[in-house]
């Protein structure tokens, strides 16, 4: 009998990787957080071209051939690699949260659920709302087809909705078909659609392998240890799709999200060659300034030796050619 992976609690539920930031906050102050975020209706000014018009979307679709990835806002992208195509978090409806409550978009999708290209693979890191869409799974059009992978304790989730190739992944563990390998890998985060089920399923990052790429999607994820370990075992990689945003205020955020500069550090630690930052510029879930994650991003990318060039977004709606090595 092998022994439990600390990963999974003696308590129940799961729990970071060892090392990982703790809780040094007291859980009033976090409510307060809460609940003011909740009552922010703020819709701050959005920089023209965030968001590309919808002709532009499918042109720049066309054009980006595979390899390529197309950001369709927060942390859902169309990954094209292999001849393959994989979806990632489709967050794609105005709230992120239950019957219409919680926090809202402040800028539209790239797409409607039903104009989302049939995957080979649909990839989802955790059950948080911003995350795993209920409304986009429901108007998925190729619920028969599309593999989905995911964490421990989501399958049921899909299967109930129709999705009939549902697999779901321990840490380390893969799925492979035709060139294409999923690996399931560690994050630092947390999970819960409510106040009962904190913790009860597993979050993740994913390793997307073909015979030419090797990119990471980071889901939701803080800094730790455990991505030398991902690095010195799955790595190097040719792009890392790193978490940028909802990093404010650090005392709480530090346990579950990266800073700009904590997303840079990942990239190298992982060993990626270049790093895209997602999960910014979409919807308000914490108060820092909206648009200056990427500035950040950039300079932490300078300041740590990574190279400004290596460390870019995309906008709204827009794709990106990964024969094009410049970023």
């Amino acid at each position: 009998m092998t022994d439990r992976p600390y990963h999974h609690d003696p308590n129940g539920g799961f729990r970071n990787p060892e090392g990982s930031a703790t809780r040094q906050f007291r859980p009033r102050r976090f409510l307060r957080f809460v609940i003011r975020q909740l009552r922010d209706k703020t819709v701050p000014d959005i920089p023209d071209g965030h968001v590309l018009a919808p002709d532009a979307v499918a042109a720049g679709i066309k054009a980006g051939g595979n390899p390529s990835v197309t950001w369709l806002g927060h942390a859902a992208f169309i990954v094209r690699t292999g001849g393959k195509v994989i979806l990632t978090d489709p967050y794609l409806t105005e709230v992120a949260g239950p019957a219409g409550f919680g926090p809202k978009r402040y800028v539209p999708a790239a797409m409607e659920p039903e104009e989302l290209p049939r995957a080979d693979v649909m990839l989802v890191s955790h059950n948080h709302y911003d995350h795993l869409d209920a409304r986009v799974l429901a108007r998925y059009p190729h619920k028969d087809v599309t593999q989905v992978v995911v964490p421990l304790g989501l399958k049921s989730f899909f299967t109930k909705r129709g999705f009939k190739k549902v697999v779901e992944h321990d840490w380390w563990e893969n799925w492979s078909e035709d060139g294409l390998t999923i690996t399931t890998l560690p994050a630092v985060h947390s999970s819960g659609r409510g106040l009962h089920d904190q913790k009860q399923t597993l979050w993740a990052s994913f390793g997307i392998r073909t015979a030419k790429e090797n990119i990471w999607f980071s889901g939701d994820t803080a800094h730790g240890p455990v991505f030398g370990e991902i690095g010195n075992r799955e790595g190097p990689f040719d792009l890392a799709i790193v978490g940028i945003g909802a990093y404010e205020p650090r005392e709480i955020m530090k346990m579950v999200h990266a800073s700009p500069e904590d997303a840079v550090q990942i990239a190298r630690d992982i060993g990626a060659k270049r790093a895209l930052g997602m999960h910014w510029g979409t919807i308000m879930l914490t108060p820092e300034a909206p648009f200056e994650a990427p500035d950040r991003f950039r300079q932490a990318a300078i300041d740590q030796g990574y190279g400004g060039d290596n460390a870019f977004v995309l906008k709204i709606g827009e794709t990106r050619s990964l024969k094009d090595r410049a970023a």
